[in-house]
């Protein structure tokens, strides 16, 4: 099936909902519905204000609690097939996983934790250290948001909001206590957690509390290979929120995440131990502090808040057979202020002006106690300085002479500078200005018609620019054997003063539909589905080179063996690529009070504008995610989740290609509505129902097998 016959599956899958999910009995007068997500979700990230995500003029997912439990999820990552041109594809252990958006990932995808930025970037190490259980809700917007968010916003943004005293209490009740624990067999992984929440009897004062401990093993893979794994995981959020005035609140969070972990040194993909990457003890660490406000005074022009936030982010690596220790910690250290103002112009007009600023640092340090200097190659000690300006106008005309029906207009820009620098090393400085625009057209209020234009910049990290040190070691073939093997020669990291940033343009056309009351009283559809288009230009990337002589003898007349550059033994990244990107997305909706169903499609296609050939690592197969149930009397319901992908072979080798797969999960969920069991939930499921051995990040990555799940939870409010 090519990715054309997909798209047209997925719309005459749409179009056959009504008939697939008409109720079989009747509805009782008390049934009402649970809306477990929805396009109409309240999105904040895709426009700094809150806004219904169907309404945006992009691509952006909101996922909300209810969703997110409904996963029983180990990491956040395992929620992301539900965000169509979003996943984590970097293999089965936590500690290697990174996130990725329309294929770019690394530094160009942004990532925020209730406001805060988390800047860790490394070649083989996770970047989101979050456990899924402080998780409120999860925002994808997809597609360049330099214009509001600056450097890294290339791909998109990932927002997670953690849990807040207003998600948990109802009015009237000033605390709540909520136990819960889970098992799953795929890596024999246990948890544990409590959460608290307190407010004073006036609303003025709230806490919350929160701690989860996990624990898990080896990982048995879809084709009957157990790997090596061993996590510990112990992850808290201790938040404050006074509101001394109707118009004021000011808050205050720390949020940590540790993880003693016990893995190859590059864990991605299905690496084991061996020699060049040694087993290792590792000790992950994040530390985000928050604190800051927001003012809402009876006035139409102020609706501004405040963040300044700390956090940290370090991996330890102790070797197991050797006394090394290396490390990497990078801190991020910034501020944000901004301002709404909404002007009625007239009768049918809106003007809404977004305006702010912002100013972050990021500083690097990297150790090896292996080395003379206590450096580590490849993680130098750097720091990068941005500065930030944005301003976003949005016109709605509820009416626009002759035209009928609604029109948004939405253009916005932002001015960034960078300087970073390094010890020792030469400094990189760039201003860019970052446009954007979109549109919205409804001729009624059931359909949007929309379209996009923005440019995006991602800064060179401060590990491409001055990467230094030794990369790997080879063993020079050209040279006679000593009494203990062949000698070996060091590939030298070698820094670049000439890297320029990544820059992107992208436009997008789409359209939804929104209904409710469609086929019985109180249910809903809402469809959401694009195009776009992306040109990326100086794309980074690590530029390898091996003399030919270390392996070959006789090509060491033309080619000697030896270290560093002057042999051609050396790594540097450089800019190697202008990439067209294309892709689809689509997602959908339909939720009654006896049945849902939801579902997204990715298709994605790129080739270097320069050479033709495909973007490797970039793309990824054409697959649709569906998940439904049915919603039974005494809060009882049941589901089953289906991913389907394409055979993928749009890769430059024929070694690489991956075959088709389809995976399916089955679930469900008790949680009694009244009597003494109120407030208990309940989760069985099993993932990978078929134990089916499939690849996604690689040609012979297999993902876990069969995954028996069970969970429970009892929450008490007073």
């Amino acid at each position: 099936m090519n990715r054309l016959s997909t798209t047209v599956s997925a719309l005459g899958l749409i179009a056959g909902v009504s008939g697939v999910l008409t109720p079989t009995t009747a509805l009782t007068e008390d049934a009402e519905p649970l809306v477990l997500a929805s396009l109409d979700e309240v999105s904040v990230f895709a426009t700094r204000r809150p806004s219904e995500a169907f309404d945006y003029a992009g691509q952006a997912t909101v996922l909300d609690r209810d969703v997110i439990l409904d996963f029983n999820p180990s990491s956040l990552s395992d929620i992301f097939d539900a965000i169509p041109g979003a996943q984590f594809n970097n293999g089965p252990r936590r500690t290697g996983d990174a996130p990725t958006i329309r294929g770019l990932t690394d530094a160009g995808v942004l990532i925020f934790i209730d406001g805060a930025r988390q800047s860790f970037v490394s070649g083989h190490d996770g970047r989101l250290f979050l456990d899924p259980e402080l998780v409120q809700a999860v925002e994808v917007v997809r597609g360049p948001s330099s214009a509001l968010y600056g450097s890294g916003a290339i791909g998109g943004v990932i927002a997670a909001r953690t849990i807040t005293a207003a998600d948990v209490l109802d009015d009237g009740e000033q605390a709540s206590i909520r136990v819960n624990a889970g098992f799953q067999s795929v890596n024999d992984e246990y948890r544990a957690g409590v959460t608290g929440v307190w407010r004073s009897a006036d609303g003025l004062v709230d806490i919350v509390g929160h701690t989860t401990y996990r624990s898990s093993g080896d990982i048995d893979l879809g084709n009957d290979f157990t790997l090596p794994a061993d996590d510990e995981i112990v992850s808290s959020l201790l938040k404050a929120t006074l509101r001394p005035r109707d118009d004021l609140e000011l808050y205050a969070s720390w949020m940590r995440f540790s993880n003693d972990a016990t893995d190859p040194q590059n864990p991605q993909g299905v690496n084991v131990a061996g020699p060049a990457n040694d087993l290792v003890f590792r000790d992950v660490v994040n530390n985000t502090f928050q604190g800051g406000a927001r003012w809402s005074p009876n006035s139409p022009l102020i609706d501004a808040s405040f963040v300044a936030y700390y956090t940290e982010n370090g991996v330890e690596e102790d070797e197991v057979e050797s006394p090394r220790i290396t490390d990497r910690n990078v801190e991020t250290l910034g501020f944000t202020l901004d301002n709404r103002s909404v002007l009625q112009i007239s009768d049918t007009t809106n003007f809404t002006l977004t305006y702010g600023g912002e100013y972050y640092r990021d500083e690097q340090t990297g150790a090896d106690t292996e080395t003379a200097d206590g450096t580590r190659g490849g993680v130098p000690d750097a720091e990068t300085d941005f500065y930030g300006a944005f301003i976003q106008a949005e016109l709605a005309f509820d009416a626009l002479g002759p035209i009928p029906g609604a029109v948004t207009v939405t253009p916005g820009v932002r001015w960034d500078r960078f300087e970073t620098s390094s010890d020792d090393s030469f400094g990189i400085e760039e201003s860019e200005l970052s446009p954007k625009v979109g549109a919205t057209y409804k001729p009624i209020p059931e359909i949007l018609i929309f379209g996009n234009y923005a440019e995006g910049f991602r800064a060179p990290s401060f590990n491409e620019a001055f990467a230094d040190g030794v990369h790997f070691i080879v063993p020079d073939l050209s040279s006679p054997p000593g009494p203990f093997g062949p000698a070996f020669v060091s590939n030298l990291f070698i820094p670049n003063p000439d890297l320029q940033a990544e820059t992107s343009r992208t436009w997008e056309i789409g359209a939804g539909l929104d209904l409710t009351d469609a086929l019985v009283s109180g249910d809903s559809f809402t469809a959401k589905a694009s195009y776009y288009n992306s040109d990326v230009d100086n794309l980074i990337g690590l530029d390898v080179s091996t003399p030919l002589g270390c392996f070959v003898p006789t090509a060491a007349f033309f080619q000697p063996c030896g270290t560093g550059p002057e042999f051609g033994n050396f790594s540097q990244n450089v800019n190697i690529a202008n990439a067209e990107i294309e892709g689809v997305e689509l997602e959908f909706q339909y939720d009654a009070p006896r049945a849902y169903l939801r579902g997204a499609l990715t298709t994605i296609n790129g080739v270097d504008a320069d050479s033709g050939e495909f973007l490797e690592g970039v793309l990824s197969p054409n697959t649709l995610f569906l998940d439904g149930g049915a919603k039974l009397p005494q809060g009882l319901r049941i589901g089953a989740r289906l991913t389907l992908a394409e055979r993928f072979d749009e890769v430059n080798a024929i070694q690489d290609e991956r075959g088709a797969f389809a995976t399916g999960d089955i679930y469900a969920v008790w949680t009694p509505e009244i009597g003494a069991l109120e407030g208990l939930r309940v989760d069985l499921g099993v993932d990978n129902v078929t134990d089916a051995d499939y690849e996604i990040v690689n040609a012979g990555v297999s993902e876990p097998g069969r995954n028996f799940k069970v969970a429970f939870g009892w929450t008490q409010n007073f």
